[in-house]
């Protein structure tokens, strides 16, 4: 088959098999390019959507990148099963087979570095949510008879969201401590806004988690276990994942 090379992931040689049916960017099916004793994970895509100036016009149409995502990241996450893959960027696309192993050689002592170090290692990741207004206090204010009721109920109720938020970052700091002096390594990344995310809630705890895969079950644990620890704080747990935010070495 003809066309571009994409590249989603470097990884050390693995035994064991992708799953049977899986289909990478552009439906066509990942496969292993060795050089040096390392892999590049790669699929043919069409020169018609991914040379430089559709590429770049596609990027800016977001259902036909969120489709691709999805299939660059199906990939990763199968990866991931069998294997510690370094992800590199979504859309990183050569000419030829020639043109990945290039680029393979160039990099391929910072490859070597950040595998060894991620070796066995998988993401997980934590987030905390406040409830935005704690119910009983928005039924205060709905059941005010007069504006005085009303303003000292707009006080209780400014108090009350203060206390909130000192209680959830305190929490937030609390689990982040002890998740991290399992981990081996961590990320404190951005809150969420709630503007733009789906999730309610306020967003005070948004964290990666470098963890050695054969403990994971620990530490699925130990997330487990915090959950019910405060009425109105979600803890939401994602992964495993292939190590995104621990990867220094720029894709």
């Amino acid at each position: 088959m003809t066309g571009l090379r994409y590249v989603y992931a470097v990884c050390h040689p693995f035994g064991a098999a992708l799953q049977s049916q899986l289909k990478g960017v552009a439906g066509d099916p990942p496969r292993m390019l060795t050089h040096h004793g390392l892999v590049a994970v790669v699929s043919h895509v069409p020169e018609r959507d991914f040379a430089e100036a559709p590429l770049h016009a596609h990027l800016e149409d977001l259902d036909w990148l969120t489709e691709t995502a999805r299939l660059h990241q199906g990939v990763i996450d199968a990866l991931t099963v069998v294997t510690t893959p370094l992800p590199l960027r979504l859309g990183t696309v050569f000419r030829d087979d020639s043109g990945v192993r290039v680029m393979m050689e160039a990099r391929e002592d910072g490859f070597r570095r950040t595998l060894d170090r991620l070796d066995g290692r998988v993401e997980w990741g934590v987030k905390v949510y406040a409830d935005a207004e704690p119910a009983e206090t928005a039924r205060l204010v709905e059941k005010a008879a007069s504006g005085r009721d009303y303003l000292q109920q707009r006080r209780m109720r400014a108090r009350a969201h203060e206390d909130l938020w000192e209680k959830a970052e305190t929490f937030a700091t609390r689990l982040h401590t002890t998740l991290s002096s399992y981990a081996e390594d961590s990320r404190l990344h951005a809150p969420q806004n709630s503007a733009l995310s789906a999730a309610p809630g306020r967003n005070v705890l948004n964290a990666a988690y470098l963890v050695p895969r054969d403990d994971s079950e620990e530490f699925v644990e130990l997330v487990d276990r915090a959950k019910d620890d405060i009425p109105g704080m979600r803890v939401e747990l994602t992964g495993p994942w292939a190590a995104y935010s621990f990867v220094e070495e720029a894709p």
